[in-house]
């Protein structure tokens, strides 16, 4: 799991409202200022940040973990957080990180059910999950842009707190994630999701040409079916 932060960017404007601002008028673009991250089912959190860190040590920290990672969960990642870093590691020099698959939360959330809205905070409170911490809003990113020791330990506390939240979203919709890669590509014969609970036998599962032993998590409730057929017809090609 992994969550990044950013600056606002900076302009000159004359009015507040149907503004659009030109490349003339910007002053400081956004950038990442920190991001948390947290290995499924461990406890510990971790975070960078420029302030603490260093701007281009955050930026290596998170290159080396990416290329670390097998799948990255992140909420909105594909339009975001996921370009914001590349843009970061590119800027560096640096390369894609090794490939992973990615899961993006919210396309999960948009696809698979209806939410009054998809924001993040909204769907964990609906579903009683681990909340967002709250803040004081822009003028938290205003004081650590600032410097302000203070709320760079706000800020910390609301990042690492975002990861945490994530992945009790992550482990309830877990069953509900149809690209989620098999995890018994690493944990052997499991439930290809969670990896956590044992399977039942439920039925079958039929292709057009076979007959397959289809499963249940008893822990996390994702379906599956085995790999060998059962039953099924050879189908030849006519020339």
């Amino acid at each position: 799991m992994w969550d990044i932060e950013s600056s606002p960017s900076l302009a000159d404007v004359w009015s507040l409202w149907n503004t659009t601002v030109s490349l003339s008028q910007l002053r400081e673009s956004s950038r990442v200022i920190c991001f948390a991250a947290k290995w499924a089912g461990e406890r510990k959190t971790l975070f960078w940040s420029e302030f603490r860190d260093g701007h281009e040590d955050m930026v290596r920290a998170a290159h080396g973990l990416l290329a670390e990672a097998d799948v990255v969960v992140d909420y909105n990642g594909n339009k975001f957080d996921r370009p914001m870093m590349n843009r970061e590691f590119a800027k560096l020099g640096l390369g894609p990180p090794a490939p992973y698959k990615a899961i993006d939360l919210y396309r999960v959330i948009r696809k698979q059910f209806r939410f009054p809205s998809n924001k993040l905070e909204f769907v964990l409170r609906d579903l009683a999950l681990p909340e967002k911490v709250k803040h004081e809003g822009h003028s938290l990113w205003v004081k650590c842009m600032a410097g302000d020791a203070r709320a760079w330990k706000n800020m910390e506390k609301y990042n690492r707190q975002d990861v945490v939240s994530l992945e009790a979203l992550y482990d309830r919709v877990l069953p509900w994630i149809t690209n989620h890669p098999s995890r018994r590509l690493y944990d052997g014969d499991v439930c290809p999701n969670c990896t956590r609970g044992e399977l039942v036998r439920e039925g079958y599962a039929y292709t057009a040409v076979g007959k397959y032993q289809r499963y249940s998590c008893k822990h996390c409730g994702t379906w599956s079916r085995g790999n060998r057929r059962i039953d099924g017809v050879d189908i030849q090609g006519v020339v």
